[in-house]
């Protein structure tokens, strides 16, 4: 067993956040619900809900059997995998869904109790919308940390630690738990795919329809899609987070075994202090949560500055206590470790800023898009495109920046020692993710604040209500477009550090393969033990100028563009059923329009869900099975150009379409917000437009990106054992 004290901070942190999460939805469903109205519309949203999770749950389920089946022949059969490996997946699956599924079921009921809330003051609401954000967030991080630290602990007993075979069992661990990983970022794919086709299938046929053809508002009561909209909102919310979170302390601690090969106590220290760390974010952010809240009276920047004081309170502590932490374990290098801690917080904050300053229309590219309305939507779309092709600079540049320091300070300016600069690499991804419990709080925060204003425009309430709950919505246009930044800038470093433990992976895979393991040695003129990270990258021929490489760094990129092209065209037909269904109602029921019939909301649901779980399959299908036939078909060598082309393709592609799809919506609300002619007017017209192409491009296709990038290097991992014996090149 584990002798080191402080890793078991990291999981007390799993279950104090889990008592908070607990603890934050008592609240929150203590609140009033509101008028009778009010309820019965939730009552809509909260079916819909159920609705499409229990089908979503029925695909996941045949999907993972099928995927079971296949670790048990490879654990079994082929014997190139760990028996626990397959128990390993599905926990991942289990808690990745279980997150999600707690979300969704906060954030349905948190919406008529926020809108409540918001009729006694701003502050009132503000808290409880946020404070059911952070049940998300917290269950996130609980969930994740929780099933992390469980399999360390089963498998150091069942592979316990000695010198004799410290390394090799450190081997066997991390890549069991990788499988884990994999568990989770699948349920992810599944979650995001699925549920940005559901809703931006409804939010599509929504605008469509009712705003522009019928010129009723949006989340008027009388449109047939509002309630399939809503609870699309928070259908895939929090799944790509959970498994960067889980992603980047698994990949840290494969990486943490390669730095110190051979000294099995410095090894113990280095796995255990991402755990560590994550674990001490995870209490930070459950006390960041209780300084949010505001005075009576408060405007938009008092509501930025509640939120942000929030995350700034929770980040300094985490700087200051990870240095003490990491210093009390023993950590070689201390201070380079941390510096990469630091590296990560702060490329996070730089790409937040810079996602706020491309999409927020209180700066210039934004109300550029919404003025070149003035000439109609095509200039719209033009306009658009441009920003978002241009916001990828700073993002790129901060990650690239954060890639060489967090490298250079772990690896302490010695850049041939790579094994220990790529350690850094992953503990940047942990530092950027260590207060994920309050950040994925503020961008959960969003779309119930959202939510709630479409309960009181539904339900008729006060004037004074709907500007209260427009002005929570504006402040988490702001938190969703940093929490997406945030959420593409975490998928890069964990991305890349999981690469980097790929190699670490292959070793297992020669380990068990006697022909191999005497190849290797005759080829390196070095023993697998004793080999350095060099070695593996000549054994495999790891280079440029490796044809086979670069064939795999043309089939990521094309990943990357194949699966944008299949989740947009998926949109595009859920949505033209969509629009069909509610002109039909409109067409079949004048009544609907005149407020005397009330709409069938759950054929609109029936649709997007149906549509969603067809759709998703085949995105899903190709993140899995690409990698497997790359790894077959070209080996290691193949497998690694994959996963570089498909990262370096695929986060500028995601930073392009979610930025992209942000400026189109927010230069949408700042017509709407009375410039430029207002609602009505020819330019609003033209921005609503932009805004439905955007829709997919920021709630869709880019953020499923994200996870497409983890799961390939994910699936790699697991199948690294196969793709050492069976490849045919």
């Amino acid at each position: 067993m584990i002798e080191n004290i402080y890793f078991f901070i990291a999981p007390l942190a799993a279950v104090i956040s889990l008592v908070f999460a607990g603890f934050f939805y008592r609240q929150m469903k203590g609140e009033d619900e509101g008028t009778e109205k009010m309820i019965k519309i939730a009552s809509h949203v909260t079916a819909g809900a159920h609705a499409y999770l229990k089908q979503q749950y029925k695909i996941v389920f045949w999907a993972f059997l099928v995927l079971v089946i296949v670790f048990l022949f490879l654990a079994f059969g082929l014997k190139v995998q760990s028996p626990w490996a397959p128990l390993a997946f599905l926990t991942g699956g289990l808690f990745s869904g279980l997150s999600g599924y707690f979300g969704m079921k906060t954030a349905t009921a948190a919406a008529s109790r926020t809108s409540a809330a918001a009729r006694n003051s701003l502050d009132h609401g503000l808290r409880v919308a946020f404070r059911s954000g952070a049940v998300m967030g917290l269950s996130v991080v609980g969930l994740g940390l929780l099933g992390v630290t469980l399999w360390f602990m089963l498998l150091t007993v069942i592979h316990p630690l000695s010198e004799e075979k410290g390394s090799l069992h450190f081997l066997i661990i991390t890549t069991t738990m990788l499988a884990y990983g994999m568990g989770a970022s699948l349920q992810a794919l599944f979650a995001r795919v699925g549920g940005g086709i559901y809703t931006k299938a409804a939010d599509v046929g929504a605008d469509l329809v009712g705003k522009v053809e019928a010129g009723i508002p949006e989340d008027d009561a009388r449109n047939p899609a509002v309630i399939a909209d809503i609870v699309g909102d928070v259908a895939g919310m929090g799944a790509d987070l959970f498994e960067s979170y889980c992603g980047s302390i698994l990949a840290t601690m494969a990486l943490g075994v390669a730095a110190f090969m051979g000294d099995l106590d410095m090894q113990i220290k280095a796995v255990i202090a991402p755990m560590v760390v994550a674990g001490t974010g995870a209490i930070l952010s459950v006390l960041g949560v209780f300084f949010v809240r505001v005075k009576s009276g408060a405007g938009q920047k008092d509501l930025l500055h509640a939120l942000n004081r929030g995350i700034n309170i929770s980040a300094v502590l985490v700087l200051i206590l990870s240095l003490v932490i990491i210093r009390a374990i023993g950590l070689e290098n201390p201070w380079g470790v941390w510096g990469a801690v630091v590296v990560g917080l702060v490329t996070g904050i730089v790409i937040g800023k810079a996602t706020e300053y491309y999409t927020s229309h209180a700066y210039k590219p934004t109300q550029e898009i919404a003025k070149s309305g003035t000439t109609g939507p095509a200039t719209v779309i033009i306009s658009g495109i441009g920003t978002g092709m241009i916001s990828t600079a700073v993002p790129v540049v901060a990650i690239a920046v954060g890639i060489i320091l967090a490298f250079s300070f772990a690896s302490g300016l010695d850049f041939t020692n790579i094994s220990m600069g790529l350690y850094g690499i992953g503990f940047a991804a942990v530092g950027m993710l260590s207060t994920l419990g309050i950040t994925l709080a503020t961008d959960a925060y969003g779309p119930i604040a959202d939510n709630a204003g479409g309960n009181a425009e539904m339900s008729g309430l006060e004037p004074e209500v709907r500007e209260r709950t427009d002005a929570l919505d504006a402040l988490g246009n702001t938190t969703a477009a940093i929490g997406k930044g945030f959420a593409i800038g975490s998928a890069a470093l964990t991305a890349l550090a999981l690469v980097a433990s790929y190699m670490e992976q292959l070793k297992a895979g020669l380990f068990k393969n006697p022909e191999k393991f005497l190849d290797f040695s005759e080829k390196t003129h070095v023993s697998i033990q004793d080999a350095a990270f060099g070695d593996f990258v000549t054994y495999f021929g790891i280079n440029l100028m490796n044809p086979i490489v670069l064939v795999g760094i043309f089939m990521g990129s094309l990943m990357a563009f194949v699966f944008c092209g299949l989740t947009m065209k998926a949109v595009g037909r859920a949505a033209s059923n969509m629009v069909d269904e509610v002109r039909r109602q409109f067409k079949e029921s004048p009544g609907i329009l005149e407020g005397t019939v009330e709409p069938d909301y759950a054929r609109c649901v029936a649709i997007s869900t149906r549509g969603a779980q067809r759709e998703m399959l085949m995105p899903s299908i190709l993140a899995v099975g690409v990698p497997i036939a790359m790894g077959l078909i070209f080996g290691p060598a193949g497998v690694i150009g994959l996963l570089t082309g498909g990262l370096g393709s695929g986060f500028i592609l995601a930073i392009f379409m979610a930025n992209a799809g942000g400026a189109w919506d927010n230069a949408k609300k700042y017509v709407e917000e009375g410039h430029l002619g207002g609602k009505g007017s020819d330019v609003h017209k033209a921005t609503v437009i932009g805004d439905t192409v955007g829709d997919p491009f920021k709630d869709t296709s880019g953020p499923s990106l994200n996870i497409l990038i983890k799961l390939m290097s994910m699936v790699s991992i697991v199948m690294a054992g196969v793709t050492v014996m069976y490849h045919i090149l």
